[in-house]
């Protein structure tokens, strides 16, 4: 993270910061399909398709969307939940609201939702440490030709490896050892 008086100084650092932090992509794309899809039934009657109670969820589907969207920014640890609903929105406004959004909404909802649920968050990378006393400047150093720490250790024996059998022989060898099946008796007339 940044110090305050950094990021006064850089806002567009702190802007990046923020965004690394969160799927904010998905997030845009699943807010402008939450507002596409909802905006269709607020449009001239002349261009919808559907109108009536079907404009209420039209309204309603893209309002969930909207919000699983900025929650994916704000709350970016429901992150899975909020793809989820998002891409199931999306799919439900195909059929429910003209086309989902003349077939806009509905891709940009589900390209959205999939990227909210598949973002991770950044795992910032350790490097190793030899121990308490290693300090950030810190180097490694040679020890002395006479240093009995400087003496090459012996070589670590490799565990013996089961001898190898060629398939040919253990398939032959597994195919006579399978048990058989005691013959049936014969029939009898009827």
């Amino acid at each position: 993270m940044t110090s305050g008086t950094e990021a006064r100084r850089h806002p567009w650092l702190a802007w990046r910061t923020w965004r690394k932090g969160r799927p904010f992509w998905g997030g845009l794309l699943s807010t402008l399909a939450g507002a596409e899809i909802c905006a269709i039934p607020l449009g001239p009657l002349k261009i919808m398709l559907v109108q009536g109670i079907t404009g209420i969820l039209s309204i309603l589907m893209g309002l969930v969307m909207i919000m699983m969207g900025l929650s994916a920014w704000f709350a970016p640890s429901y992150r899975m939940f909020a793809g989820i609903v998002t891409v199931m929105c999306a799919a439900a406004a195909l059929v429910l609201s003209n086309l989902g959004g003349f077939l806009l909404g509905t891709l940009l909802g589900v390209i959205g939702g999939s990227m909210v649920f598949a973002w991770q968050p950044h795992q910032p990378q350790q490097r190793p440490t030899g121990g308490p006393e290693d300090e950030p400047g810190d180097e490694p150093v040679e020890p002395l030709p006479g240093d009995p720490a400087a003496s090459p250790a012996a070589p670590a024996i490799p565990p013996a490896a089961p001898p190898r059998v060629p398939l040919r022989k253990s398939l032959r060898k597994s195919l006579r050892e399978v048990p058989q099946a005691p013959p049936l008796p014969p029939k009898e007339p009827q």
